[in-house]
């Protein structure tokens, strides 16, 4: 799953990386190491510009809040439980299946944290026969140092309790689509601990590689099939792993000393 991650480049090194045309300076969101659910993040898409006379799809970074919710809602109290799609059932789950058509995007990120927990120790957990154990957070990340370009959808909530002027009348959320995490060796692994990212957690977001993104952001492919052939995994070995302190647990936590790799697991910790 995806449930936090960092995001701290600039939009303007964004605007270079995804050749962006459009972004508004106003909506610039400040560098988050701590990013969770309901927070507003960044978003690349392509879609023609509101009241322009050109109907060409043109290359945005606009911000959007995180949590998808459906346009058929009621209220957009779902939209703290919609983080995740599965890249597995997207194209059927009709939360999902409209947005997969039709409105595409990338959330770029620097990477996401995930956080450790043995088997037995969840088996106990659910029995009630083991307090919480501590998890150890990891921070996953291109091993490059390059852009994670997680794959996602954004959908439009029309608050029909708001006048149509009124600036929050409509809202413009996004899910993270996941996949199952690489069985593959990590190209960098922590000195002790993981060795690749299922050994961390099943599931991880999906990474679209340069490759990809022109093909995923084109509102013209509507083809489910065709587009479920963008969801395969991103070739293996491009991922480092390494532990963080527990800190990144409190989301009230934010700066860049959480992406500071720790030499070993926090004493307590799982690995």
């Amino acid at each position: 799953m995806c449930g936090r991650y960092a995001a701290s480049r600039r939009p303007e090194d964004l605007a270079g990386i995804f050749e962006i045309e459009k972004w508004e300076p106003e909506e610039t969101l400040e560098p988050d190491y701590n990013v969770a659910p309901t927070k507003e993040v960044y978003a690349v898409l392509d879609r023609p510009l509101k009241d322009a006379d050109d109907p060409r799809p043109v290359r945005q970074l606009r911000t959007l809040k995180w949590g998808l919710v459906p346009s058929w809602s009621k209220t957009p109290e779902d939209g703290a439980r919609m983080i995740n799609a599965r890249a597995e059932t997207v194209h059927e789950k009709p939360s999902y299946r409209r947005a997969f058509t039709s409105r595409r995007c990338i959330l770029p990120a620097d990477g996401y944290y995930e956080w450790v927990t043995g088997s037995q120790e969840r088996e106990l957990e659910v029995e009630g026969k083991k307090k919480r154990p501590r998890k150890q957070p990891y921070f996953v990340t291109p091993a490059d140092g390059s852009v994670f370009a997680m794959a996602g959808l954004y959908e439009f909530w029309r608050d029909k309790t708001l006048p149509d002027d009124h600036p929050q009348a409509w809202w413009v959320t996004c899910s993270v689509i996941t996949t199952e995490a690489e069985t593959s060796p990590l190209a960098v692994a922590p000195a002790e601990g993981p060795r690749a990212l299922a050994d961390i957690h099943p599931r991880m977001p999906l990474m679209l590689t340069p490759d990809r993104w022109d093909a995923w952001l084109d509102p013209s492919r509507t083809d489910a099939d065709g587009l479920r052939e963008l969801l395969a995994p991103p070739p293996a070995g491009l991922m480092r792993a390494y532990p963080v302190a527990t800190a990144v647990s409190n989301v009230r936590n934010n700066g860049p000393e959480l992406l500071k790799e720790l030499e070993a697991p926090e004493e307590g910790t799982l690995f």
